[in-house]
């Protein structure tokens, strides 16, 4: 299918570009930018006055619940959720059941996920069979079936020389190690952050020291093996830190944040609100503020949407004993545009966090609009408001801490290899 889209604001961070200028696509690629190519016939064109075009979301955390979590979120639910919010790029945490750990059961996703033919689906493998922290995983064939990095999602290493195996042997194969910073006995059976809302509240605490105790074990993991290493949902000021100093001391590690925690603190829990039941747990608005100066300084390298549906009944169980996890997919470029706005930031800088910058550190070639790219775009009207509302949402879960909250714009069209796969 050939595709001319005219009169759109084009917005590509990798090539500089911010300009007003048409796009046409053919045979799943972007073929010319600016003036139509001689003999181009389009089979559809797309008015995109008063509209921004870019580079489809690539997004770092996506539980799709398949398989064996169903009754939550459904692959062909989640998928139809990310091409929704513009995400046409995704990692998919190993931890499923059965986790991701062997290569059939990589290949069976995506398999699945190539046939509803929407956004494009990579598998972080787990670190270690059945994520327990103890065997490491056939690392080479996991990466032979389809994936991409390995992770151990929220699981913890039995001991640290575990830990340290796992990263000499990615290291031996060039593989990035991802790892979420917490350190399991400190945290033990916390629900929020250590601070004046879990003690007004009676909530189970969990310290940030939880975070940069374990932060502090994996950068010095790093610096002994050499190890590529992503570190999963920062969320305190400390850990920023921390994360700045590694980088100016040379190493090898990027980071990224849930979009959630640039917007909400422990604040937002109110009266024990079950939707800011989040792993890691909101923190102080201080923490907040870190974050987002870390995002502007380069710290912190990516925004995700962290998505975890969750079914009803989980959330609505007492907060202590709800379940974790908010829904972000069709959230995460409207809370982009908005924390863009409080800041003050460039848009074009903005949307890198969520399109080139998470492109390179999962290392695939799209979140660009270069010549001869792969055509995934996504067409966004920044002017359109929306109510976040349950009905209005693509995910099986309903779970966020937005509900009722108006947002500002709203995804036309999403494109996956130069196909139309959303349409508002």
């Amino acid at each position: 299918m050939k595709i001319h889209i005219k009169n759109g604001h084009l917005i590509d961070p990798k090539n500089g570009i911010d300009v007003i200028k048409d796009v046409f696509i053919a045979a799943g690629k972007v073929v010319a930018i600016g003036a139509e190519p001689s003999n181009f016939k389009a089979s559809r064109v797309i008015d995109a006055k008063g509209l921004l075009v870019f580079p489809g979301l690539v997004d770092l955390s996506v539980r799709l619940r398949e398989p064996g979590f169903e009754y939550k979120a459904t692959l062909e639910s989640e998928m139809k959720a990310a091409v929704a919010g513009g995400i046409t790029s995704l990692a998919c945490p190993p931890d499923t059941d059965p986790p991701l750990d062997e290569p059939g059961l990589v290949e069976m996703l995506k398999h699945r996920a190539k046939s509803l033919n929407q956004a494009h689906v990579y598998p972080i493998g787990a670190l270690t069979q059945g994520l327990k922290g103890e065997r490491l995983t056939e690392m080479a064939e996991l990466h032979d079936a389809g994936c991409v990095v390995f992770g151990q999602s929220d699981a913890p290493f039995i001991n640290t020389r575990v830990m340290m195996q796992a990263m000499q042997y990615a290291a031996t194969f060039g593989f990035s190690v991802w790892l979420r910073p917490q350190d399991v006995s400190l945290a033990n059976s916390g629900v929020a952050h250590d601070g004046e809302v879990a003690t007004r509240l009676g909530l189970p605490a969990i310290p940030v020291c939880a975070e940069t105790i374990a932060l502090s074990t994996i950068i010095l993991m790093a610096r002994e093996t050499g190890a590529r290493v992503h570190l999963c949902r920062i969320s305190s000021a400390e850990g920023v830190s921390m994360i700045r100093a590694a980088k100016k001391d040379g190493l090898t590690i990027t980071c990224d944040v849930a979009v959630n925690h640039i917007h909400l603190s422990e604040m937002d829990i109110g009266f024990f609100d079950s939707n800011c039941h989040l792993v890691p747990p909101l923190r102080s608005l201080s923490d907040r503020d870190a974050l987002r100066i870390g995002l502007m300084d380069g710290t912190i390298d990516a925004i995700c949407s962290d998505h975890t549906p969750v079914d009803e009944d989980a959330k609505l169980l007492p907060f202590g004993e709800s379940e974790a996890g908010s829904t972000g997919l069709e959230l995460l470029l409207s809370l982009v545009l908005k924390w863009s706005l409080e800041m003050k930031i460039p848009l074009i800088s903005a949307l890198a966090a969520i399109t080139t910058e998470p492109a390179k550190i999962l290392g695939i070639d799209v979140g660009h609009l270069s010549l001869g790219a792969i055509a995934d775009l996504c067409i966004f009207d920044p002017n359109q408001y929306w109510n976040v509302e349950a009905t209005v949402l693509r995910s099986q879960g309903k779970n966020t801490p937005f509900l009722g909250i108006e947002l500002q714009g709203k995804v036309k069209y999403t494109l996956v290899n130069g196909s139309i796969v959303y349409e508002n």
